[in-house]
């Protein structure tokens, strides 16, 4: 199957009882057993929901892979993905990314002993260094959070096949309409499928994919053993969300070229991060690995202060203030003090994460109302 045909049709089918075309939701607690250990394949819902299965198989169809794994967030997948660890490992990980991401490694794990290493992946090789005995996974986003920086999957990938090591690719900016790490030899795809996935900013919701059954199975266990599941009213909605991401993906690519070239040639934004120029940084690999270049950017101002930047932040109409992204409207953020806040104020200035950075995710409204609404607010 052609993607489009993939995302409405892959991992689900009519339920079998009725008939109906969408996968029912299946509000239940538990499952009655005609006798001790015999069931319909269903036990208890935290460890199985017909809900969440079909979500899970979808998960897999789309990312390529054959184990879908859902969660009730994005760090709840996270979490899972670290509790693969051992004290005393070590995680060699991108020195731009998610807020939250590096709050849990920071805040909770190392604690546990693992130690992270925080580095720049823009040339891959870089990471070839930073190896120890005790290295045992690369966790990378692509683009990341909020900078826009291409990573080369495929390069890491190769570095990590050679040193035995877990490739963990948080893959949410891109989502699998415009890019799939299982293709390009990634171990572990992680969505926080809040953002595109469901892409009506209703559910919050975690995935993981792999193709790998040890590594499903691990997964699956620390799933059932931890709990951090779904419910099955989100689970429908993140199905519902799928079947739309085609659709919904190409208007966000479409407005995001006419914004971030609006942005470039404002008199008054100094620089526009957007993987879709031929003069990003790494452009070239985005060209390569992605099929598109996506509705996410972040703009800094030659007024280079929060003030300036606070009064854009509160005069926009249709980009509302607010964090999360992937939505079919259009948000704009602040990371400094909204979604990457637990980061050090001098650890994101080091990274180019300054105080004035917009974050902006485009929605799918028309792309000439969200260029006035910025005009309007940028002044």
């Amino acid at each position: 199957m052609k993607l489009g045909t993939k995302l409405i049709h892959a991992g689900v089918a009519p339920d079998p009882s009725t008939g109906a075309i969408m996968t029912p939701i299946f509000q239940t607690s538990t499952y009655v057993q005609s006798a001790p250990g015999v069931h319909k394949g269903y036990e208890y819902a935290r460890t199985q929901n017909p809900t969440r299965d079909a979500l899970q198989n979808a998960l897999a169809a789309i990312e390529n892979g054959t184990h879908g794994i859902s969660f009730g967030s994005g760090l709840a997948a996270t979490d899972a993905v670290m509790k693969l660890l051992n004290p005393g490992d070590e995680v060699i990980a991108t020195n731009d990314l998610y807020g939250g991401t590096y709050r849990i490694f920071t805040k909770v794990f190392e604690r546990y002993g693992i130690r992270f290493n925080f580095i720049d992946m823009s040339d891959a090789q870089n990471i070839e260094a930073h190896i120890t005995p005790q290295t045992k996974m690369i966790w990378l986003e692509t683009p990341t959070n909020p900078l826009l920086k291409i990573i080369d999957i495929a390069a890491c990938a190769q570095i990590a096949r050679k040193s035995e090591l877990i490739l963990c690719v948080d893959n949410t900016f891109a989502s699998p309409y415009l890019q799939n790490p299982l293709d390009l030899g990634a171990d572990i795809v992680l969505h926080s499928a809040t953002k595109y996935l469901g892409g009506h900013s209703d559910v919050v919701h975690g995935a993981i994919i792999v193709k790998n059954e040890a590594l499903a199975q691990q997964l699956y266990f620390i799933q059932n053993s931890c709990g951090a599941v779904p419910g099955p009213q989100d689970c429908f909605l993140v199905l519902r969300g799928i079947k739309t991401l085609h659709v919904r993906m190409q208007r966000h690519c479409e407005n995001g070229i006419v914004v971030a070239n609006f942005l470039r040639n404002h008199p008054k934004v100094d620089k526009v991060y957007w993987p879709g120029f031929t003069d990003h940084p790494n452009h070239d690999i985005a060209k390569q690995q992605m099929r598109g270049f996506g509705g996410m950017m972040s703009f800094t101002l030659k007024d280079d202060n929060i003030e300036s930047a606070n009064r854009i932040l509160s005069n926009t109409h249709l980009f509302s203030l607010a964090e999360s992204l992937g939505g079919v409207e259009s948000l704009i953020g602040h990371p400094a003090s909204m979604t990457h806040a637990s980061i050090p104020r001098a650890e994101r200035v080091k990274n180019g994460l300054v105080d004035s950075l917009i974050r902006l995710s485009v929605g799918i409204e028309d792309a000439g109302d969200l260029t006035e609404d910025l005009a309007k607010a940028i002044g």
